[in-house]
């Protein structure tokens, strides 16, 4: 019995034109949508003053973006292959301008998170139609090159979101942070017309209602369980029933699409152990990388007690060097494949990270961009390369269902792993704050003890702002020991990675024979007669 087909209709049609400037289009989405995952978090205290609203539901705003997220994004493959992924990427791209232009409007908290929610909806969809066309239109002895230019859209918007978000925020006005995406979305949507190929037909296929649903519902569950287990309690009834609600739904779809003719995701890429290592790789490095981007600036801003937009510009140069990495690893990878880059990436990554347990209540900003721009050049190099060579090892036919799944991964291992970092992050704090405050009792002899009992409270609060620091630093420094630790193993699955040749689409059928050798009738010899006609060996016996 044949394997069933491939939820897209085959491979697409090769493009033979230019394609560095179609893949400047598709960057410019790509860096749009994500730049709004990291520049709204920079406004969400502005906005709680100004809605009126406790620091648990003006949180909503994110969660609801990141829970429409892990509806959205499965559903993308599927809307490429039956529209087209042009058409699908322009009106994406015009979604997302006019859903952010609601969002700018927004008059309470209500409004603001049910237009965030559609706001997600293009959002989610945008980076999956984007990777897929460039796998379509770009040569695949370019892709290295292709995958570099791509990836600064990938790192550079979440690192730029902060800075750009805590200017706007600060001298201008938060809401400008959504009514931005308005203009260079009208801009995206007439490059992406103008400049697009149309790479690819749409195919009528029957929609995966029971996968959607199964899928959808499932990473639903389980990111509100993440998003939420910190205010409801990891061990709480509602935290537990989301986790094994959604696991099981999660085990159904897989069920359901290995079952199906046309699935929504074509889970039997994850037969091919190269592109199932790239998707490991792929969630230590988004791991990490969402866990500096939210404990650093957190301690810059409530421990060290900086402003927004000047923790966004101290920040600012990892962005820098992640961005001008990346092309340079997409042609190490055109030369050399992704081992090698992917390894020594992530051990400089693993350094990076390690230098980071070094935070202390006295951290200087010199070490901050010295060592967080020593994390970003090993991220740089890995990222493109491990993503590039799993989406290379899968058959051009399941290209969608590949970047669905790389798509899901990113999401979904950032808002795991950043839960349970949070989960240690706390579990240390209240650890070491116990511990640090037993060696200080009231009755203690030290003089500055002494002191601030008897100048008051404000002494006292001012001694525990102090200690509060310190263990600050000291449980982050924890959270960084472990990536790094988590970094320096996927150096050895890095090791293992090869360049894949280009498998085939379909396997090619035998050629049949002509109906005289079918009954066994002596063919003719094509051969034409004569002398000059002869074989090479009859030349020699005639010399």
């Amino acid at each position: 019995m044949p394997p069933p087909p491939s939820s897209t209709a085959g491979p697409a049609p090769a493009h033979t034109g230019p394609w560095l400037v179609p893949l400047l289009v598709l960057v410019f989405g790509m860096f749009m949508s994500l730049l709004d995952t990291t520049i709204v978090n920079v406004a969400i205290p502005r906005m709680q003053a100004d809605f009126g609203v406790t620091t648990t539901d003006i949180q909503w705003i994110a969660t609801a973006y990141t829970l429409t997220l892990g509806v959205v994004v499965p559903l993308s493959g599927w809307l490429g292959d039956r529209f087209g992924h042009a058409k699908v990427y322009i009106w994406s791209m015009l979604g997302f301008a006019a859903t952010s232009a609601l969002c700018g409007l927004a008059w309470d908290l209500g409004s603001m998170i049910a237009f965030r929610i559609l706001q997600a909806a293009p959002g989610g969809i945008l980076p999956v139609v984007a990777m897929a066309m460039l796998y379509r239109i770009v040569p695949r002895e370019k892709m290295g090159m292709a995958m570099g230019i791509f990836g600064i859209g990938v790192s550079f918007a979440p690192a730029l979101g902060p800075t750009l978000g805590g200017y706007l925020v600060e001298y201008v006005d938060w809401r400008l942070i959504f009514y931005i995406n308005v203009p260079f979305g009208l801009v995206g949507v007439v490059a992406a017309y103008a400049l697009l190929p149309r790479a690819g037909q749409s195919v009528r296929l029957r929609f995966d209602w029971w996968g959607f649903l199964t899928i959808g519902t499932g990473l639903f569950a389980l990111l509100l369980a993440f998003s939420k287990a910190e205010d409801w309690h990891w061990g709480s009834y509602r935290i537990l029933l989301l986790l094994v609600f959604g696991t099981i739904l999660l085990a159904l779809f897989v069920v359901i699409e290995l079952e199906r003719d046309d699935p929504l995701i074509q889970l039997r890429v994850l037969r091919s152990w190269p592109f199932v290592n790239s998707l490991l790789l792929i969630t230590v490095l988004m791991v990490g990388l969402q866990t500096i981007l939210f404990y650093l600036p957190l301690f810059l801003q409530n421990g060290q007690r900086m402003e927004a937009l000047p923790t966004g510009v101290l920040l600012l140069p990892e962005a820098l060097v992640m961005g001008a990495l990346m092309p340079v690893a997409g042609s190490l990878y055109d030369k050399f494949g992704p081992r090698w880059p992917a390894a020594i990436g992530l051990a400089i990554a693993a350094y990076g990270t390690y230098l980071l347990c070094g935070i202390t209540a006295n951290l200087t900003q010199e070490h901050v961009v010295l060592w967080t721009c020593v994390r970003a050049a090993g991220n740089g190099l890995a990222l493109m390369p491990i993503m590039t060579a799993g989406l290379a090892a899968i058959p051009a036919e399941n290209t969608s269902s590949g970047t669905t799944l790389n798509n899901l991964v990113q999401r979904v291992s950032g808002s795991i792993g950043l839960a349970a970092m949070t989960v240690i992050a706390d579990n240390r704090q209240s650890q070491i704050m116990a511990d640090r405050s037993g060696l200080l009792p009231a009755s203690s002899s030290l003089v500055q003890v002494q002191q601030a009992l008897q100048e008051g409270s404000t002494a006292l609060y001012g001694i525990y702002q102090q200690l509060s620091l310190h263990v600050m630093a000291a449980a982050y420094s924890d959270v960084f020991y472990v990536c790094a630790i988590v970094s320096a193993v996927g150096v050895f699955l890095a090791l293992d990675m090869r360049k894949p040749q280009p498998p085939a689409t379909a396997p090619q059928p035998e050629p049949t024979a002509p109906a005289a050798t079918a009954h066994h009738e002596p063919t003719p010899d094509p051969t034409p007669a004569g002398d000059d006609a002869r074989e090479p060996a009859d030349a020699i016996v005639r010399a």
